[in-house]
């Protein structure tokens, strides 16, 4: 339902709106100096978001938060919340993969030779004798004890397979 007379929209509506629109002031600290920069934001608001980023307190926080929001009210909402979503959207995916190779480096300690053949499929170019060593070392971590260097240069090492442009 579209208002034309701003006085049309009931004092709970605005509420809502603005509440709406602290929560997204309150997302967008979550991104770095750089990346706020490259937003299409006014001066004022990106001053007002390093601000809310040196404050400590919570009642500060607060009015500047409120703060934020009323100044939220003047941009085009629509191109932040795109930004905000794109950055959900990319961590999401990021730990996704993280996710895989984890699983992927825990299929090869367990199985060893047998789940070799996986990552190489995934990964023609992967170095099978590096890999081979890696999954020897973390195993033998793993039956005495020990800390498990090994299995972190696994996955570093997976991790360097996937980042490669080819993968």
């Amino acid at each position: 339902m579209e208002y034309d007379d701003p006085l049309d929209i009931s004092k709970s509506q605005r509420k809502r709106e603005l509440d709406e629109l602290k929560k997204l002031g309150s997302e967008l600290l979550e991104f770095s100096d750089d990346a706020l920069r490259q937003l299409a934001i006014s001066g004022k608001l990106l001053e007002a978001l390093r601000t809310a980023k040196r404050i400590n307190s919570n009642s500060a926080r607060k009015r500047q938060m409120q703060y934020i929001g009323k100044l939220l009210k003047d941009e085009d909402a629509a191109p932040l919340v795109a930004a905000v979503d794109a950055r959900h959207h990319q961590h999401a995916t990021h730990t996704r993969e993280f996710h895989k190779l984890e699983e992927l480096r825990d299929k090869l300690i367990r199985d060893g030779d047998s789940a070799l053949a996986d990552v190489l499929a995934l990964f023609p170019r992967a170095d099978r004798q590096h890999l081979r060593k890696l999954v020897r070392q973390a195993r033998k971590e793993q039956e005495t004890k020990q800390p498990p260097r090994a299995s972190r240069l696994l996955f570093r090492a997976l991790r360097e397979l996937q980042e490669q442009p080819e993968y």
